[in-house]
């Protein structure tokens, strides 16, 4: 099943986002090369895919699990977690409506 982890960042946390980065990122390739990572990005703070200084304010991962639980434990093992980047993580079962697969 699919799962939405939804991730909030704590303020200013782009120091510590731009430490971790490298990190958060081959974790997702993981999921990507197994063919279960359906999007990923981060929240600009402001309206721009640049956005700069301003940061960022959370972060959205669509991703197959096996259970929620599994999408739960994978959502805090995440290197942001780690890091103090993310101040809250909520993780929903997903159902994808479009585009249709």
């Amino acid at each position: 099943m699919l799962y939405a982890i939804i991730a909030t960042d704590t303020l200013d946390s782009l120091s510590q986002r731009m430490a971790a980065r490298p990190a958060h990122l081959a974790r997702l390739e993981v999921l990507n090369d197994a063919g279960r990572l359906v999007l990923a990005g981060p929240h600009p703070a402001i309206d721009s895919s640049d956005p700069g200084s301003a940061g960022f304010t959370g972060s959205l991962v669509v991703a197959e699990f096996a259970s929620l639980e599994a999408a739960q434990a994978w959502a805090q093992a995440d290197p942001y977690c780690a890091a103090g980047v993310y101040a809250q993580v909520q993780v929903k079962p997903f159902k994808q409506v479009f585009p249709r697969s």
